[in-house]
């Protein structure tokens, strides 16, 4: 997450007494402040690609660039009050200091009047993520039942994780949410914090409030999907909203509720920890006591945080990627570090090695027209399942530079930026 001072700019118009007021990132502000806003939201020009980005929001919401330089920032606009307008931006503050999966929040501009002096709505303007889909463009396309269960998984996993930062979100729905492909899976983003509040500590009841709101809009949005006609054949949005409940239920209990343990087992405390890793998330704080009747371990997580992929992958090779594209990309490095053999040099080292030798020359055979359709982690995840695929096919092992060259002759070419294939 970018960090930034947060300044006040207020610039005066003429002939009235009316002032525009911009709130936010000081490294922002120049860019903020060249936006068209006199006009209303819904009158501003949208680039059509950046539009089919745009999901369905109760508000007016413009996706917009920060300049005509097509590779400028793109920034998401939406008209409110200034009551939730600044509250959001606060929300939003907070839990980006906390590395909560959000968008980063930029400005909240007031005092915006038209031509004629007349009062425009207040504005909230965030960051948009890179590489991120609302749920219609995905579920619209051709997506396999794998896929489907894992962006549930996905919202639940971002609903586990708000719920441990002691925050109640208020109106979990898939229309408030954008997803990134996560090598395999989805990592889902919060983007609208409106309804949301921090506690000190969340109670089962306001987890469980939050767990029936996300069931029920899931469902109604899916619903809506199927009524429209483009919903995946054979989904049912009931069982689906089902199976998000489902799989936050699952992970909770795996970090909240004390597991039982044969003490006889000497690998038992570590298997336990490594599928807290799994899941996601770094422990750093256990609790494990003997049962005096049952005389079990009780294996109890005291401390979690997530990101326990992303975050070795960082100390490793300086890396910025979703959690389960860090674990894949972990994965080839342990067997690159196995299969060369080298004890006498550090894991650092050999990070560099690899991170050289291998990633680095995998992506650096993508030519220059076809990058930055699909983020490079993603893309290195993709290649290394194509060189499976292909390996399958031949009956021998492809290696990556022909995976690598397949698969940017073959597929590249028919994904855009954001990772969603393009129907031609």
């Amino acid at each position: 997450m970018r960090r930034g001072v947060h300044v006040l700019v207020t610039i005066m118009r003429e002939n009235t007494a009316m002032a525009l007021r911009i709130t936010g990132l000081g490294e922002e502000i120049a860019s903020v402040t060249g936006l068209p806003w006199h006009l209303p939201l819904e009158e501003w020009p949208e680039d059509p690609i950046l539009a089919e980005k745009r999901g369905i929001s109760r508000h007016v919401v413009r996706l917009v660039r920060a300049s005509n330089d097509p590779d400028a920032e793109v920034y998401a606009v939406k008209e409110t009050v200034s009551e939730f307008a600044n509250r959001e931006y606060v929300i939003l503050r907070q839990l980006s200091q906390m590395n909560a999966p959000c968008v980063e929040q930029v400005a909240v501009v007031e005092g915006r009047t038209d031509a004629k002096g007349e009062e425009l709505p207040c504005a909230i303007v965030t960051r948009f993520l890179p590489y991120s889909l609302p749920y219609r463009v995905l579920l619209s396309g051709a997506v396999t039942a794998h896929e489907i269960t894992t962006m549930a998984s996905g919202l639940a996993l971002l609903l586990v994780r708000l719920h441990l930062l002691g925050f109640w979100w208020g109106d979990c729905s898939l229309s408030n949410t954008l997803f990134r492909r996560d090598a395999e899976g989805f990592a889902a983003y919060l983007v609208d914090a409106e309804t949301g509040e921090f506690q000190k500590s969340l109670s089962d009841g306001q987890r469980e409030h939050d767990l029936e709101i996300v069931h029920f809009n899931v469902a109604a949005e899916l619903e809506d999907l199927a009524l429209s006609g483009v919903l995946y054949p054979g989904m049912d949005p009931v069982r689906a909203a089902e199976a998000v409940i489902r799989r936050y239920r699952r992970i909770w209990a795996a970090l909240k509720e004390p597991q039982l343990l044969d003490p006889k087992d000497r690998h038992a405390v570590e298997r336990a920890m490594r599928q807290l890793h799994d899941l996601g998330f770094a422990v750093e704080e256990v609790a494990v006591t003997i049962d005096g009747d049952t005389q079990m371990l009780s294996f109890q997580p005291k401390l979690v945080a997530a990101g326990y992929h992303t975050q070795r992958l960082r100390e490793l090779m300086g890396l910025e990627t979703e959690e389960l594209q860090a674990k894949r990309l972990l994965a080839s490095f342990d067997r690159y570090r196995a299969r060369e053999n080298k004890p006498t040099i550090s894991t650092q080292e050999m990070a560099k090695q690899w991170l050289a030798e291998v990633f680095e020359t995998v992506i650096s055979r993508v030519p220059a027209d076809l990058r930055g359709r699909v983020e490079r982690a993603q893309m290195f995840h993709e290649i290394l399942e194509n060189r499976w695929y292909l390996s399958e096919k031949i009956g021998y092992d492809v290696g990556l530079e022909e995976a690598a060259d397949n698969y940017c002759t073959e597929i590249l070419p028919l994904r855009r930026d954001s990772g969603v294939d393009i129907v031609l």
